[in-house]
């Protein structure tokens, strides 16, 4: 028997089986299309993004950057094309052009569908922003979400606001009386008000397909995308790590072809201050009960409230398919003799039969731990790889001259003397 349906809900994460939205789907063939098409036409707009690149290439932003996890953008060599630019991801410190392609998924109401409505000027009119943002992230940027709305300025900040406030209320933990009156007065007055002004979708609609994306898809970023002339489109972000660093995106263009435009003329609204202006929504996992609690606790089990879950970045080597993570302690398995064996071990001079030592090494030998032993096993550690860095234009690491070399074919193309 199917699973029934849950009622919507603005006090708990919806499903996106219950959204009513069309979803249009453009896969990666679009959107090199989409790159082509923007690289080939030649605006105001345009020009203002590739006077950009230029000047974070002439500022060198990487000079004054000591740590291999911080945001760079590069373009060291060549003409602007995005294979030519590269960004260090956030979550594992790789720098890799903005070459690579995504899937974007874009929800948006039936009447665009009825008038036979295209999404690819969605995508395009943020093209620049979504290839930064994708270019950001090694994972979980494969896929991107966009909700098409017309919203006005007020109503989208007025949206935004209302976001912020349910992410950090509504997910993992109960409500104060006070807060729940507050959404929900909050959510009845936006859903009149755009109600009152045709705005489609419905606000009720906005809400439970962004909510129902945020907690089924877990995206890095989501963007609630606005085709009225006088509003903005915003990006949504789930972490804080996720957030564009202000001392590079301080100057970013605002997207207005207009010349005169200031700030407040941008068409999305990307935090070019960092996290002061990004909207971050911090979702919580649900509460759980977890074993362990105190005596007499009537089960030996104790809540542990809703949180917003960790985001561990690594610095791994810049091979894209090498899964080695610098600074991490790397255990084997010690060979340990069968119970047969046992006499005539402790007759032994205690060497491995595996040939390697099972005593534990000093701090001053590589870094090592003690030994440590799991579940009756001996466990070994061994030692910790740091990388190298590339001798030319010290920007990557990777953990062996092998890689160095498999990395150099797209590496090459941004690698300069410092």
């Amino acid at each position: 028997m199917p699973k029934r349906q849950r009622n919507y809900s603005i006090f708990h994460p919806p499903s996106l089986e219950m959204s009513e939205l069309v979803k249009t789907t453009l896969d990666h063939d679009s959107t090199d299309m989409l790159i082509e098409k923007w690289l080939e036409h030649r605006s105001n707009a345009h020009d203002a993004y590739h006077d950009w690149f230029r000047d974070v290439r002439e500022r060198k932003l990487y000079h004054r950057i000591t740590s291999h996890m911080k945001q760079i953008i590069a373009w060291n060599k060549g003409e602007f094309v995005p294979e030519n630019v590269f960004c260090r991801t956030v979550d594992t410190g790789r720098l890799i052009p903005l070459d690579r392609t995504w899937t974007t998924h874009v929800y948006h109401h039936h009447s665009m569908s009825e008038r036979k409505l295209s999404m690819l000027p969605v995508v395009f009119t943020m093209l620049p922003e979504l290839m930064l943002l994708r270019g950001m992230h090694d994972t979980g940027c494969d896929e991107i979400y966009i909700i098409v709305t017309d919203l006005k300025r007020q109503e989208m900040d007025d949206a935004t606001e209302y976001f912020k406030l349910v992410c950090r209320h509504c997910y993992g933990q109960p409500l104060k009386p006070s807060v729940e009156r507050r959404i929900q007065a909050e959510h009845m007055r936006l859903s009149h008000k755009l109600l009152s002004q045709h705005r489609t979708p419905c606000f009720p609609q906005i809400d439970l397909t962004l909510r129902a994306i945020l907690h089924e898809k877990r995206p890095r970023f989501l963007v609630l995308f606005s085709h009225q002339t006088t509003s903005y489109s915003q990006i949504f972000f789930t972490h804080p790590s996720y957030v564009p660093d202000e001392e590079i995106f301080y100057d970013y263009p605002t997207g207005c072809p207009n010349p005169c435009c200031t700030d407040d003329c941008e068409m999305i609204r990307f935090p070019r201050r960092g996290l002061e202006t990004a909207p971050v929504l911090q979702i919580r996992v649900p509460s759980r009960k977890k074993k362990g609690g105190k005596e007499g606790d009537g089960g030996g089990r104790t809540l542990v409230k809703g949180r917003v879950p960790k985001v561990k970045a690594k610095e791994m080597c810049n091979w894209i398919d090498c899964d080695v993570c610098f600074g991490e302690i790397v255990y084997r398995h010690a060979h340990r003799p069968r119970r047969g064996d046992q006499a005539s071990s402790s007759e032994s001079s205690g060497a491995s039969t595996s040939g390697e030592s099972t005593t534990s090494c000093s701090s001053e030998d590589g870094g090592l731990e003690d030994e440590e032993r799991v579940e009756g096993a001996d466990v070994v550690p061994k030692k910790v790889n740091h990388g190298q860095l590339c001798s030319k234009c010290k920007l990557v690491k990777y953990c062996s001259p092998e890689h160095q070399r498999m990395d150099w074919e797209e590496h090459k193309r941004v690698c300069v003397r410092n």
